[in-house]
């Protein structure tokens, strides 16, 4: 390791301390984007970096070719044995999660999530519909690393963050459930907390019995269930169809 790659190690783990790592040009693009605190970035090819970003993303080609360091394929994997194919890795600073008192869009509520992935693709769907937050029950953490991976690093565009069953934020609680009324058939507010459970079990007993309104994805017979992210799409699209406030 020669001397600027060890610099590099020692900076990244500085910074590293209650830090997200984005993995990938396109989650420190999104990143970026949305103001989150970036500590570093590390790329294997710099002016390959830039050359993607003056493809994809020309508005944040400046700052990876004026503060990325370059150092090795084999350092970079050592960092983040997984990492993706675009030879970018950052460390960015956690958020604290907030929530506005008032609204005007839903936060989806996720019970007991299990799939780290299918969590990253609920938040890439909330930021793209402009929720208010992803909210996660259970032991999974939505920050884990694979989470920030599955959501292009669109955590930043939202807010994220990991509760307690009794810490629900205040808004009718529409729970999604086989015996609820058809999706096609409602309206949902602005203000509602969209609960999803498991594609095994659904949600739990508790949490079904203090919904204000279930609500059934119209399904084909002898299927037992949707994606998790597919169900969350398709809840905020029939939310987006009726709502002033959601994004054109």
């Amino acid at each position: 390791m020669n001397p600027h790659e060890v610099e590099t190690l020692a900076l990244w783990r500085a910074a590293a301390p209650g830090a997200v790592l984005l993995d990938g040009f396109h989650a420190v693009k999104h990143a970026l984007r949305f103001g989150a605190e970036i500590r570093l970035v590390l790329t294997t090819d710099r002016a390959a970096a830039r050359a993607l970003a003056d493809e994809l993303a020309a508005d944040v080609g400046g700052y990876i070719e004026e503060t990325a360091r370059e150092v090795s394929a084999e350092l970079l994997r050592e960092l983040a044995p997984r990492a993706g194919p675009t030879g970018v890795l950052a460390l960015a600073g956690r958020p604290d999660p907030t929530l506005p008192a008032e609204r005007d869009a839903p936060v989806v509520l996720l019970e007991n999530p299990r799939n780290l992935g299918n969590v990253g693709a609920v938040v890439r769907l909330a930021a793209g519909f402009g929720v208010a937050a992803v909210l996660t029950t259970g032991e999974l953490d939505p920050w884990h690393p694979h989470v920030v991976r599955g959501s292009a690093g669109l955590h930043f565009a939202t807010s994220v963050a990991r509760v307690r069953p009794d810490e629900l934020p205040a808004g009718p609680l529409f729970v999604l459930d086989p015996e609820g009324a058809d999706l096609r058939t409602i309206e949902i507010p602005d203000d509602a907390v969209l609960a999803f459970g498991t594609e095994r079990h659904g949600v739990s007993a508790a949490l079904r019995e203090r919904a204000d309104r279930l609500v059934a994805i119209p399904m084909r017979p002898k299927v037992s269930s949707y994606n998790l992210a597919t169900s969350v799409g398709m809840t905020l699209f029939r939310w987006s169809t009726t709502s002033a406030n959601a994004p054109t």
